[in-house]
């Protein structure tokens, strides 16, 4: 085991959102023009050390989300690299005019990194799951959608978007502290490139987020019974079309994601298969368009189906009814 890998593993166990506060420190020590902004959120964002560290470079704007995306978009004007974070919902809904206004059609250079999407947010329940963020961002104009798989590609996202001006960009945290590793290396990230993590010929898994480590299990272990392709859709928009060689390639293919069934990449990738008239056998496995339970991360991930145990039973279904 070498250096890196025991670095990747503590990043797991600390989790995406002490993560993000640990890496932007990090960014901010070489780029004086990083300013992160929050709304009364610091701690819950992993920014304590970053506020002791640069005060001049950290504003809380109170619990005002629309503000903190119109102060966020004045100081991006004025050249400076601006981060902001709030809970997947207050960024998504509460400022969402905000944003399509300042930022999709504005283009102000903005990220605004969604803590606690999905379901990462446990007990406390659906006010603060990010059930519905991304059909809404998608609808957009010009604003980037990002999620990383793990703490591994949370850092190459950020040092992306810290080094570049491709405007606004949405940046959506799944997962929780312990959650399985994507990466158990370095790689090469690539902006807007779909990343293959496994190659295999009889069934294509599309997915994001934090839920990819337990896929990854499930094709692990399923690797003497079923030849998988396992893609990482780590960037929503603007979308790798070069999926569309993998959608008329593949006869199964299992889409699973970590938000509403509505607006996500099932939808994306519904409406690609339409346009193209491509003749396939997908399926998915999302979160239904109501709300549910609250309960500890693992076992709302148990409960909808994204646990690996349930992820496994799923592949071997879709495979003998077509073998």
């Amino acid at each position: 085991m070498n250096f890196l890998q025991t670095e990747i593993r503590q990043w797991a166990r600390l989790g995406p959102r002490a993560m993000f506060g640990k890496f932007i420190t990090d960014l901010a020590k070489k780029n004086k023009k990083i300013i992160v902004l929050s709304a009364d959120l610091g701690r819950s964002s992993g920014l304590a050390r970053f506020q002791i560290e640069f005060p001049n470079q950290y504003i809380s704007v109170g619990i005002s989300e629309q503000n903190l995306i119109g102060v966020a978009s004045g100081l991006a004007s004025e050249g400076f690299k601006v981060f902001v974070t709030s809970f997947a919902p207050f960024l998504s809904m509460r400022a969402s005019e905000q944003i399509r206004m300042n930022l999709g059609y504005m283009k102000h250079n903005v990220n605004l990194v969604a803590l606690g999407s999905g379901l990462s947010m446990g007990f406390l329940g659906n006010s603060h799951f990010g059930l519905e963020d991304l059909a809404i961002m998608r609808a957009i104009p010009n604003l980037n959608i990002l999620c990383p798989a793990d703490c591994t590609e949370l850092k190459k996202i950020l040092e992306d978007c810290s080094n570049n001006d491709r405007g606004p960009s949405y940046i959506r945290l799944t997962g929780v502290p312990g959650s399985k590793n994507l990466y158990d290396k370095n790689y090469k990230y690539k902006h807007g490139k779909n990343v293959t993590i496994l190659d295999g010929q009889d069934l294509l898994i599309l997915s994001y987020g934090s839920i990819l480590g337990e896929i990854k299990k499930s094709v692990v272990d399923l690797k003497s019974k079923v030849s998988i392709k396992l893609i990482n859709i780590n960037t929503i928009k603007p979308f790798d079309k070069n999926i569309l060689y993998d959608l008329k390639k593949f006869r199964n293919i299992l889409c699973v994601e970590e938000h509403s069934s509505i607006g996500g990449i099932k939808s994306l990738l519904s409406e690609l298969i339409v346009k193209h008239n491509i003749d396939t056998n997908i399926q998915f496995i999302t979160l239904p368009d109501k709300f549910g339970p609250t309960g500890d991360y693992n076992f709302l991930l148990k409960h909808y189906g994204f646990d690996h145990n349930s992820i496994t039973k799923k592949i071997l279904m879709i495979m003998n009814k077509t073998l």
